[in-house]
């Protein structure tokens, strides 16, 4: 399975280098890992490292991987790359492969991600990763993309911004939910009066309305949200040599 995403962040390279390659740093912004330990290796060669993986919300297994990137490009882009695998019994996915570029620009820098996994678990893994997996794993990519732009355009730390992201979508859920209980009482109560007409028509129209918005307004600009990325690349892109040269290492 492939999955693509790409976002534009109007910040330094360096600095946005910095943070997605420090595990420390990362960690802040990036909701796929709740630990990442690298492993001690050759010096200026691939690193190997351990981590704990969020596959879904309330499942995280061990695995471990190798990475490597490229600083220093002829053409001013950077990439990274890394393969990783789980043995775990619980994990969907047995194995997965990775890349980040790195391409700046004269408002910033497009940084992009492309990966491949195989699932586990057959024909009933297919299914799963199709209705499941692959969603969440593409919406919390996306997600953290939006979560570190934030962090570097606007001065917004993760924690805050996903303070931001539980309160607007508990704001969200008040809203909706009061919309539709009032539409369900609606049809049990009788107006009367000389307003009852044009009550009648514009109490459900108002509550469909803020359900409308409740449910599909945009976010907040102080929100993450993965609406914000690309989901696939505007032109072709390709994976790095330097992926293919970590298949040695996996």
């Amino acid at each position: 399975m492939r999955l693509y995403r790409e976002t534009h962040i109007r910040a330094d390279l360096d600095e946005l280098w910095a943070h997605t390659q420090d595990p420390v740093t990362r960690l802040r912004w990036d909701l796929r890992f709740r630990s990442i330990q690298p492993l001690p290796g050759t010096a200026g060669g691939p690193r190997r490292f351990t981590c704990a993986w969020r596959v879904l919300p309330l499942l995280t297994v061990p695995a471990t991987g190798v990475a490597a990137g490229e600083r220093d490009r002829p053409d001013g882009t950077r990439v990274c790359a890394l393969r990783f695998s789980s043995h775990h019994p619980l994990s969907p996915i047995a194995e997965a492969s990775a890349y980040w570029r790195y391409v700046p620009d004269a408002q910033g820098v497009r940084l992009l991600t492309g990966y491949e996994y195989r699932p586990r678990g057959g024909a009933f893994g297919a299914v799963a990763d199709r209705v499941l997996l692959r969603p969440l794993t593409g919406w919390a990519t996306a997600w953290s993309f939006d979560r570190l732009r934030l962090w570097l355009e606007r001065g917004i730390t993760p924690e805050r911004s996903l303070l931001h992201w539980i309160l607007e979508l508990t704001v969200r859920a008040l809203v909706l939910t009061a919309c539709l209980t009032g539409l369900a009482l609606r049809s049990l109560l009788s107006l009367s009066g000389p307003f009852a007409d044009t009550m009648a028509y514009l109490c459900p129209l108002t509550l469909l309305i803020a359900g409308s918005l409740a449910l599909f307004k945009a976010p907040l600009a102080g929100t993450p949200a993965a609406r914000r990325c690309l989901r696939t690349p505007v032109t072709q892109a390709r994976a790095p040599r330097v992926l293919r040269r970590l298949e040695a290492y996996g």
